[in-house]
């Protein structure tokens, strides 16, 4: 590599220190463009060989060296002549024999480069001013219009030099003074004209003014101007607006470019988008991204024009379309208007996966309460059977039963076998010996000759729960007692309370709302009802489960007391009539043979009598919770202290 560089090293030093004709360098030609001027002015020759297409200039040296064609001589710097700027040749005072070609060679350490550019130097017409070339460019008659001078090249480079320069135009040979008539000098090297006549049909020169290598120069261009009544103006662009358009992913998308031409005639003006500055040629609606073809109609009013129109189309967006920039640019003579919207991926619509989440969680919620309350006994019994550690040991409470049974005795209206046996076997069968709990039975549990309020008070007291069991002829005996009866009976009533205080204390305290004393057709099933309801209404130290035997009809219900009316209407009754019917309808279903066997023995509880019927569910649903947690009355007592 050392030898390689140090051969291309020697070279480019011999390259240097030879002459034009010794070299054999990659030849670019002759540039196309040329370079007119005439005697006096100031000529600039540019090479265009510092360029990425001809070698990457960026990382590797290069040296640029300037010869005359006509004597193969390197051309230098003479002062007020000539001056070489790197790839620039300047002719600061140009002589007619400085007509001819220029040649410059880029030399690098491996390799060089050659390019011709034509010089043409021309003698003025005589009694014409401005220059022998002219550029033709066209004014609109009746607006105000725009003259370009050619010599931006020019300007371009000397503020690269940093070298200030003015410019001076001319119609004809009279010099024009900014701000006078319809003249104004537009920066950089534009002449505005106000209300374009035939008159200003005519010559123009701008005349570049500047000191370079400390000679003033100048440089001038002129413009053969032709007023036409046919006219076409900048166009505008009215889509895309420069706007943000969000849509989402994968969908298709479709936007127009609407530009309008204010014009006379037909105008050189063509429209097109650019994505990424790559142009849209495509229209072919089988490509992804395509455009229509172009429309255009014309319009009168307001304002005479031209309206173009092109679509862009996009079937279906992807990630690579966004974030980015579409263009939509005008090309015409007057300029290069242009309008754009950036594509960006469109918001999460946080309300549809809301909505779907509040929606779900409703569906949930409905659907929760609907189960629970179609199988809300079975969901608590499950969890007290499951988690027995989360309820607390009822044995610790001081009571001695789980449940009081009340139901009318043998001397009672309304009494029938099957109440007796209900109470009396059906009850015990299930309750006590399927399910644990221990009953106070009023038939069966007293103690003979006791006195029967101290019984029932005791007993009901010593119980968790009141099972009051019920027909609907059970509460149909009321006696009303009436202002003037209560006269006539007056005496008869105090002899009667004074045989048994407390039986008249009891009746006493359980008035009815319509000032009606209630009086049961059983004198136990009065003491049992009267002290159950003064604990579940006044003191709330007992609960009561109202056991329907039988179907009750509204009439029958009506006769029943206020307070065992407000009691069921409040927290129902377990309905064990409901049980029998659906018994009776399924029997045909659920008959697992013709007879019982084994001396008449069931080998297991019969639908009725199983504890996993909704008629028991229910009675063990309202009845105490059979926990584990225990209660220590020392810790009690110190937390309540």
């Amino acid at each position: 590599m050392d030898q390689r560089w140090t051969l291309g090293s020697f070279l480019f030093v011999l390259g240097l220190c030879s002459g034009l004709k010794q070299e054999n360098c990659t030849n670019f030609n002759l540039q196309f463009e040329r370079v007119f001027s005439v005697p006096g002015d100031v000529a600039m020759l540019n090479s265009t060989l510092v360029s990425s297409d001809v070698f990457n200039f960026t990382t590797v040296p290069y040296n640029i060296s300037w010869y005359d064609s006509k004597t193969g001589r390197e051309m230098t710097n003479q002062t007020g002549r000539i001056l070489v700027l790197g790839m620039t040749l300047w002719f600061l005072n140009l002589r007619l024999d400085d007509d001819g070609e220029y040649v410059s060679i880029l030399r690098t350490p491996y390799w060089c480069y050659r390019q011709a550019t034509k010089l043409v130097v021309e003698r003025p017409i005589a009694r014409e001013c401005g220059r022998p070339r002219k550029a033709r460019q066209s004014l609109t008659k009746g607006v105000t219009d725009i003259l370009s001078c050619p010599l931006k090249d020019y300007m371009n480079k000397l503020d690269s030099y940093n070298i200030s320069s003015s410019i001076q135009w001319y119609k004809d040979c009279e010099p024009i003074v900014d701000g006078v008539g319809r003249y104004t000098y537009i920066h950089p090297a534009r002449l505005k004209i106000a209300r374009v006549d035939l008159k200003h049909n005519s010559s123009y020169t701008c005349t570049l003014n500047f000191t370079l290598g400390g000679i003033m120069g100048s440089v001038s261009e002129t413009i053969a101007a032709w007023v036409s009544e046919m006219y076409t103006l900048t166009p505008e662009v009215h889509e895309p607006a420069n706007e943000i358009i969000k849509k989402p992913m994968g969908s298709n998308f479709s936007k127009r470019c609407r530009v309008f031409v204010p014009c006379v005639g037909n105008p050189f003006v063509e429209i097109t988008w650019l994505v990424r500055n790559k142009l849209i040629h495509s229209t072919n609606p089988s490509d992804r991204i395509y455009t229509t073809e172009e429309r255009m109609w014309r319009q009168d009013k307001p304002k005479k024009g031209l309206w173009l129109e092109q679509v862009l189309i996009i079937s279906e967006l992807k990630e690579k379309d966004f974030d980015t920039n579409y263009t939509c640019r005008a090309y015409s003579a007057r300029g290069f208007p242009e309008g754009y919207f950036t594509l960006l991926p469109e918001d999460p619509d946080v309300m549809l996966p809301v909505g779907s989440v509040l929606g779900g969680v409703t569906v949930l919620f409905i659907i929760s309460v609907v189960i629970y309350y179609l199988f809300k006994v079975d969901i608590v019994l499950w969890f007290r059977r499951a988690f027995p550690v989360l309820y607390t040991n009822t044995d610790l409470d001081g009571k001695l039963y789980d449940a009081y049974v009340a139901y009318p005795q043998s001397c009672a209206v309304g009494l029938s076998k099957e109440v007796e046996v209900f109470a009396l076997h059906t009850l015990p069968q299930v309750l006590e010996k399927a399910c644990g709990y221990k009953l106070f039975i009023a038939g069966r549990d007293c103690v003979p000759g006791g006195a029967i309020v101290d019984s029932v008070e005791e007993n009901i007291q010593a119980s968790r729960r009141l099972l009051l069991l019920y027909t609907a002829s059970t509460f149909t005996t009321k006696r009303h007692t009436s202002s003037t009866s209560s006269g006539n009976n007056n005496n008869n009533n105090n002899s009667k309370s004074s045989d048994n205080g407390d039986n008249s204390d009891i009746k006493n305290s359980d008035q009815s709302l319509d000032g009606s004393e209630e009086v049961y057709p059983d004198t136990r099933q009065q003491l049992e009802c009267v002290a159950a309801m003064h604990r579940v209404l006044l003191e709330k130290s007992l609960k009561v489960i109202l056991v329907e035997l039988e179907e009750i009809t509204p009439a029958q219900l009506a006769l029943f007391p206020e307070s065992v009316r407000h009691l069921r209407k409040k927290q129902g009754a377990v309905c064990w009539w409901k049980n029998q019917r659906m018994k009776k309808t399924c029997t045909t279903c659920t008959r697992r043979g013709e007879d019982e066997e084994k001396s008449g023995q069931e080998t297991q509880l019969s639908p009725s009598l199983s504890p996993s019927s909704r008629f028991w569910k229910e009675i063990r649903y309202r009845m105490p919770v059979r926990g584990k947690r225990a209660v220590y009355p020392e810790k009690t007592a110190l937390l309540i202290l």
